[in-house]
C-alpha cells in the first residue's frame, strides 16, 4: 500500500515537474484563416540543423509551409510522416516545408531527420524565429505542432494548431499554391 501511495506521488510530480519545464503543450486542432491583403509579408532567417542558411527571400515566389514542431510531441511525430509523403509529391511544384524544431535538443537532430525521412528544410527555433512567427498567432507560439501556410507572395495566409491528417496537409499545400 505505501508503495502505491509512493508511486502516485512520484508519477504526480513527474507530472508537475516536465510541465513547469516545457511549459508549450501539444495544440488541440485549430485554424485561423488570416486576410491575405492586409497580412504583412514573413521575413525570417534561420540556420538550418545541417548548417545552411535559409530565408524568406530565398523563398519568394515560392509557396510553402512552416511546421513548428519537436521530436517530443506525439501529435507532431504521427503528422511528420505525412508531411515526407507530400513533400515528395509536392516539390516538383515548387512546393516545400520548413521545419523549425522548437524548443528541442539540436544535437540529436540529423539522426532523428535521418530517421524520420525529412529532406526538406529543418532549422532549430531561435527567439527571432519565435518573435516573426508569433505576430500572426494572438499570444504567439503557445503550443505545437503550428503550422504557418504561406502563399507565393510571402504572406502568411494561415495559421493551423494541432496535428494534421494528410488530407488536411494537402487542403493547406493547395492553399498556399493559389494566389
Amino acid at each position: 500500500m505505501a508503495s502505491s501511495g509512493k508511486r502516485i506521488i512520484t508519477a504526480s510530480l513527474l507530472l508537475l515537474f516536465t510541465g513547469f519545464m516545457n511549459p508549450v503543450q501539444a495544440a488541440p486542432p485549430n485554424d485561423r484563416a488570416i486576410a491575405r491583403k492586409t497580412a504583412p509579408a514573413l521575413r525570417f532567417r534561420a540556420k538550418t540543423v545541417d548548417g545552411r542558411m535559409l530565408s524568406s527571400d530565398q523563398l519568394a515566389g515560392r509557396p510553402y509551409i512552416v511546421n513548428f514542431f519537436a521530436s517530443w510531441c506525439p501529435p507532431c511525430r504521427k503528422e511528420l510522416p505525412e508531411m515526407v509523403a507530400l513533400q515528395k509529391k509536392y516539390e516538383a511544384s515548387g512546393f516545400t516545408f520548413i521545419g523549425i524544431a522548437f524548443r528541442d535538443n539540436a544535437s540529436m537532430y540529423p539522426d532523428f531527420l535521418w530517421e524520420q525521412g525529412i529532406t526538406y528544410p529543418v532549422a532549430m527555433s531561435d527567439p527571432a524565429l519565435i518573435a516573426e512567427f508569433g505576430r500572426y498567432q494572438q499570444g504567439g507560439i503557445q503550443s505545437i505542432p503550428t503550422t504557418f501556410v504561406v502563399d507565393r507572395g510571402g504572406r502568411v495566409v494561415k495559421v493551423v494548431q494541432g496535428g494534421q491528417s494528410k488530407a488536411a496537409l494537402e487542403e493547406l499545400i493547395r492553399q498556399a499554391m493559389q494566389q
